[in-house]
């Protein structure tokens, strides 16, 4: 399978952050307010793109998150991850004319059996979008049912997405450097995206070796997935980013 997208071209930036969006809220109403203040947090603040999500709301508080966001013609690239039902986040994309996908898993996850059908879905599904795919490997609450050893699995995540996805074992968890290593040392210089527990503190170590990042807890005002989005968070880690950049540019 050989569907390549470019996806660090999507972005202006080099060690691009992506910001992302969980849902939160009590109703409809709630959510779509929430996720409207914490878009407008992330563009004022600089961020490099921005992830829907349905880590707290439905699938229907998604779409309509996405229509909003949609509507703004940003110039960030916008993506999309609809959690646990892969498909829709497919057609989300294709819908909404979105700018990459996440998947929280592409191999292993599954029982090995089921492989070859996991091959073949992504093989049909990436290539009805224009969207980039990033997929996660030994992924956060992801079941680890292969058979095959870490390089054999990244090995074929090369082929299945077009940048790789690392995290430690929960939401907020700092992703170990010698995971990032193995993973680097693996999968050569198809870009590969730190996604979860990236602070200021360790955003420059990770960024060296990683090629992108997704953040979402660190941005809140409690450091906690369960908080809300803050202006001064975001723009203390940006600043901290920027920082980097003007060292590689050096």
């Amino acid at each position: 399978m050989k569907i390549e997208k470019d996806f660090l071209g999507l972005f202006k930036h080099k060690k691009p952050i992506i910001g992302m969006i969980h849902l939160k809220g009590d109703s409809d109403e709630e959510v779509l307010e929430r996720a409207k203040e914490e878009i407008s947090i992330y563009v004022d603040n600089g961020i490099d793109g921005i992830i829907m999500e349905d880590y707290y709301g439905d699938y229907y508080q998604l779409v309509k998150a996405i229509e909003y966001i949609k509507s703004l013609k940003l110039d960030v690239p916008i993506g999309v991850n609809c959690l646990n039902i892969d498909a829709m986040g497919f057609e989300l994309a294709n819908t909404y004319k979105l700018d990459f996908i996440q998947i929280d898993s592409v191999i292993g996850h599954v029982q090995p059996r089921d492989e070859a059908a996991l091959q073949e879905f992504l093989k049909l599904y990436r290539s009805r979008t224009e969207a980039a795919l990033i997929g996660g490997v030994r992924f956060k609450y992801q079941p680890m049912l292969s058979t095959r050893t870490l390089e054999e699995d990244l090995q074929t995540a090369k082929h299945r997405c077009d940048a790789i996805a690392v995290t430690e074992n929960a939401t907020g968890q700092e992703t170990s450097m010698d995971k990032i290593r193995a993973f680097r040392n693996e999968i050569g210089n198809h870009p590969l995206v730190v996604a979860a527990g990236v602070t200021c503190e360790n955003v420059t170590e990770q960024l060296m070796i990683c090629d992108a990042a997704i953040v979402g807890s660190y941005f809140k005002d409690t450091r906690k997935d369960t908080g809300d989005v803050s202006a001064r968070h975001v723009r203390e880690f940006m600043d901290k980013v920027k920082e980097l950049r003007c060292k590689l540019n050096d």
